[in-house]
C-alpha cells in the first residue's frame, strides 16, 4: 500500500470513527462514558456537548478527504488537536490518577497514532507532484 493511500484510509477511519464515537457520547450521555453511568446532571451534560463537539471533528476528517489532494496542512492541524486530547489525558493521568482502562487503551491509541499522521500528512500532495519537482527547490 502507498503512503498515500494509507493517508486516505486512515483519514477516513478517523472521519467515520470519531463521527460516530461522538455520536454515541451526545445521545448516550452518562452511558457512553465507562464508569459515569450514575455521574449526575453536569457530566452528562458535559459529555453530550463534547460528543457534538467530536462529531464535528470527525466530519472535519471525512470532508478533508473528499479533496484531493488530501490537504497536509488539514492532516497537520487535526492531528495536532488529536495529540492535544492525548496530552489531556496524560494530564488527567498525572493529576487525578488511572482512568477507566478503557480509557488508558484510548490514550495509548491517540498517542502511537498521532506520529503515523503527522509522517503520512504530505503523502497525497507530494504522490500528485509532476515528476521531478519534488528537488526543485533544492537547486535554487
Amino acid at each position: 500500500m502507498t503512503r498515500a493511500k494509507a493517508l486516505r484510509r486512515l483519514a477516513l477511519a478517523m472521519g467515520y470513527g470519531c463521527a460516530a464515537i461522538g455520536l454515541f457520547h451526545l445521545l448516550g450521555g452518562n452511558a457512553a462514558i465507562p464508569g459515569a453511568t450514575h455521574a449526575g446532571a453536569t457530566i452528562d451534560s458535559l459529555g453530550r456537548f463534547l460528543g457534538a463537539i467530536f462529531t464535528g471533528y470527525g466530519l472535519a476528517w471525512l470532508r478533508a478527504t473528499r479533496q484531493t489532494p488530501i490537504p497536509a496542512s488539514t492532516v497537520r492541524l487535526l492531528t495536532g488537536v488529536f495529540l492535544l486530547g492525548a496530552l489531556g489525558r496524560m494530564l488527567s493521568l498525572a493529576v487525578a490518577g488511572w482512568p477507566h482502562w478503557f480509557q488508558t487503551a484510548l490514550g495509548c491509541l491517540e498517542l502511537a497514532l498521532s506520529p503515523v499522521l503527522f509522517l503520512l500528512a504530505d503523502a497525497e500532495e507530494k504522490a500528485t507532484l509532476p515528476t521531478g519537482t519534488e528537488t526543485a527547490g533544492a537547486d535554487a
